[in-house]
């Protein structure tokens, strides 16, 4: 029996409701938990490596610690590695509006600057805003085949060097608690490694753009020359064919592939409170076209002021 009508087998194509052409669907009569049975898990990844990103609405049962024990049954969690993890749970990650650096309103893979970055990431939705608030994720799948051949090998050739102490006073417009959180916080260590600009997926063995806000430089590449080759393939990225936004209600999930999306959230809900929290499973290394590995370069942890003269 093949792949697709084992999935069929599980979840009925009747209950797969495509959001866009090239990305995002709804599942529905699914309710999530640590519980379900082996087949179910594994339909639900086969939708996703189809989809990219998949919603599921009125998982109002879930909370943090069942968040975790559903995301657990997709591979070992992944802390973020600067940023506290909510209290009782070894990954889950809340982003509340109310907090510094908390809007990722800028198009990024989640932790690309470190070496195997999450393969899977999911949101649950406690606190929705009246208006406002979507999030939009992008298929760079599809992106690389939107190239023309001849940009599609020089991406093949190129790599890139992501890190965490980018310049976040020019792309997030920061306020004076955004950049505090983000110096003292978020780039408490400093990260640094190079990804091929396209890797192979290592289970659909797609070719993948890996770009977004966590790109510094590209290697061997002059950065005005980089920043404008930067600029021309992120714009086949967020091309509107290749995008999906999502509306949120109190209770969805969401769940992406990290290695075959970006996304950023939507800054148009003023000062209403949005509260999203979010599991990540860890991923692989990352190879290229032609087999080499990504590696990080440097992992420096910031000195206390105290000590340094």
């Amino acid at each position: 029996m093949s792949e697709t009508a084992l999935i069929d087998n599980v979840i009925p194509p009747s209950d797969v409701l495509k959001c866009s052409a090239r990305i995002g669907a709804e599942v529905r009569n699914i309710k999530l938990s640590g519980d379900l049975p082996a087949q179910t898990i594994a339909a639900i990844n086969g939708v996703l490596l189809e989809h990219k990103v998949i919603f599921f609405r009125e998982q109002r049962h879930l909370d943090d610690a069942e968040l975790e024990r559903f995301a657990l049954r997709f591979g070992k969690l992944m802390p973020h590695p600067t940023a506290a993890v909510s209290k009782g749970t070894a990954s889950i990650i809340e982003i509340d509006s109310t907090r510094p650096h908390s809007r990722a309103d800028v198009w990024h893979i989640d932790v690309s600057f470190v070496e195997a970055y999450p393969k899977i990431c999911m949101l649950r939705s406690p606190v929705i805003p009246a208006f406002g608030g979507d999030t939009v994720w992008s298929n760079t799948a599809a992106a690389y085949l939107d190239l023309p051949p001849p940009l599609q090998r020089l991406a093949d050739e190129l790599w890139a060097v992501h890190g965490n102490a980018y310049d976040f006073a020019v792309t997030a417009r920061p306020s004076e608690a955004d950049k505090k959180h983000f110096d003292e916080v978020y780039t408490r260590t400093i990260y640094e490694t190079e990804h091929p600009v396209v890797r192979v997926h290592p289970e659909t063995r797609e070719r993948t753009l890996v770009l977004g806000n966590h790109v510094l430089r590209f290697v061997g590449i002059p950065k005005f020359d980089g920043q404008r080759l930067f600029d021309l393939f992120q714009s086949y990225v967020t091309a509107a064919e290749n995008t999906v936004r999502w509306k949120w209600k109190e209770g969805d999930v969401a769940i992406w592939d990290n290695r075959a999306t970006q996304h950023k959230g939507v800054n148009d809900y003023g000062d209403q409170h949005r509260v999203l929290c979010r599991a990540t499973v860890e991923g692989e290394v990352p190879a290229s076209v032609d087999g080499r590995c990504s590696v990080t370069r440097i992992k420096a942890t910031k000195q206390p002021l105290a000590n340094v003269i």
